[in-house]
């Protein structure tokens, strides 16, 4: 566990940290390196007296670099599923038994092959909420069987679902210290759907995939709709289903803001404003989250850090197109009338 990083005037020098039940140091030849994420960068670089002095100072921590931006600006993806019952017996369902389980476990560790080789979050895509919206605001997944994201729970029979959530969140957490000793866990708030426009596309996402799972090819294998189910219609029955069931996909980031405004933190290659030596390489660095999955783009941004750190000569830049709906203004969906979504 990491307890502060080390400094020489305004230059890091080092960390340190506890091994067992022993304080050590290290030092850095050139630089530091932090890469512990939306929670933990932010938070340890509070503990050594860089971030917001108004929430320094109350916990005696020493101000190092007044950055006020340091755990403001928390973003994440949430989503929900919207869940059928399946008509025919061919969900994951049935791999849920504990004596399937076992089967499933014992071919993937004998041959790699089986229900363990996959995800199973083969069909997925991206799509535009509503006219004027220029590129894709909503992800989905499709799953075979009707569970909650952490697999705690599931619904009694074969099932399917879509996971669904907005790509471009305006809501804002933060990360803020507790308590100067960092065995204490930060303050962690996300603020999840507090923006109107957040909560009006996730309702947008659920009447979407309704009509996505109203269509023909659905007609041999849709059963009840389970979530939101039937007697959710209204925006205000949306939004309350919503705030009840809504799941994180774990993609915090942008706590540590890359830019040159007030609320920055980082510079574009990382470098932490008003400290020598010291970089922030991880997705807490994202000014504002992307439109999808956080693991390529992460992967990335390190790379691309990488080498700046060691001094290597950027790749030329790409003029790369991207697909645009021609009539995006106007309408949801290429080639058709805006539709309304049903709401009271």
């Amino acid at each position: 566990m990491c307890n502060r990083l080390l400094f020489a005037g305004a230059r890091a020098t080092g960390v340190e940290y506890v091994r067992g039940r022993t304080t050590q140091q290290v030092f850095a030849k050139r630089e530091a390196l932090l890469c512990g994420g939306a929670i933990n960068s932010p938070q340890l670089l509070q503990l050594s007296g860089i971030g917001d002095p108004a929430q320094l100072q109350p916990l005696d921590i020493p101000v190092q670099a007044a950055l006020p931006g340091v755990g403001r600006n928390l973003q994440d993806h949430v989503e929900v599923h919207v869940q059928h019952a399946c008509t025919q017996p061919i969900s994951l369902y049935s791999a849920m038994q504990l004596h399937n389980q076992a089967r499933i476990g014992a071919q993937w560790l004998l041959a790699q092959s089986g229900l363990g080789a996959s995800s199973h979050f083969e069909a997925g895509g991206f799509i535009r909420s509503r006219a004027g919206v220029e590129h894709p605001d909503l992800q989905y997944h499709f799953l075979p069987i009707a569970i909650s994201y952490d697999g705690r729970s599931r619904q009694d029979g074969h099932g399917f679902q879509a996971h669904v959530g907005p790509m471009r969140p305006q809501s804002r957490g933060r990360v803020a210290l507790r308590s100067a000793d960092p065995r204490q866990a930060p303050s962690i708030l996300f603020n999840y759907m507090q923006a109107e426009a957040d909560r009006r596309e996730m309702r947008d996402g659920i009447r979407l995939t309704r009509e996505i799972f109203a269509q023909p090819a659905f007609d041999a294998y849709r059963g009840p709709e389970l979530g939101p189910g039937a007697d959710v219609q209204t925006d205000a029955e949306i939004d309350a289903w919503v705030r009840a069931n809504v799941e994180s996909a774990y993609h915090s980031s942008c706590t540590c803001a890359m830019g040159s405004d007030a609320q920055a933190v980082v510079d574009g290659d990382g470098r932490v404003h008003g400290i020598d030596n010291l970089r922030v390489v991880d997705a807490s660095i994202m000014p504002s989250i992307a439109s999808g999955n956080l693991n390529a783009p992460t992967i990335m941004l390190a790379e691309k850090l990488a080498d700046a750190i060691r001094g290597r000569a950027p790749e030329p830049a790409a003029d790369v197109a991207v697909h645009q709906i021609p009539d995006w203004q106007q309408t949801q969906r290429a080639g058709e009338p805006q539709r309304a979504l049903a709401k009271t």
